[in-house]
């Protein structure tokens, strides 16, 4: 599928915007609605170098989805550790990790088959 920033669900522009507003870096988003075993819609990971940066971007991205998207994360993990902190918005799921942890997990390993986009500062989705 093919799409533009615009195009995407709201709930995603504005988890993308919280995680872009702190600097999260290597910003990527999977989409997961091909898959016949897919927990949610998207995935969106992004890292962090520090335990604050984290915070900071979960913080972010719970403002902007709540302001924007009017919605709340229906559950979230890890934010007392900070090494990675989950927030499921249920169609979709933000993952920002810390740079160690994000390779010990490999998300984007385990969901090879989902097409993703490696996301610029900017934000700019060429195709999805």
């Amino acid at each position: 599928m093919t799409a533009t920033f615009a195009e995407l669900p709201q709930i995603v522009r504005s988890a993308i915007e919280g995680v872009s507003d702190i600097k999260g870096e290597n910003l990527v988003l999977l989409d997961l609605r091909g898959l016949d075993n897919a927990v949610c819609d998207f995935f969106i990971v992004a890292e962090a170098q520090s335990t604050t940066q984290v915070n900071a971007m979960a913080d972010a991205v719970h403002k902007r989805v709540r302001e924007e998207a009017n919605d709340k994360p229906w559950h979230v993990e890890g934010a007392q550790q900070s090494e990675w902190v989950l927030m499921d918005y249920v169609s979709t799921v933000v993952h920002l990790f810390q740079r160690e942890a994000r390779a010990f997990y490999d998300l984007e390993g385990l969901w090879a088959d989902a097409p993703s986009v490696a996301l610029p500062q900017q934000y700019l989705v060429e195709a999805v």
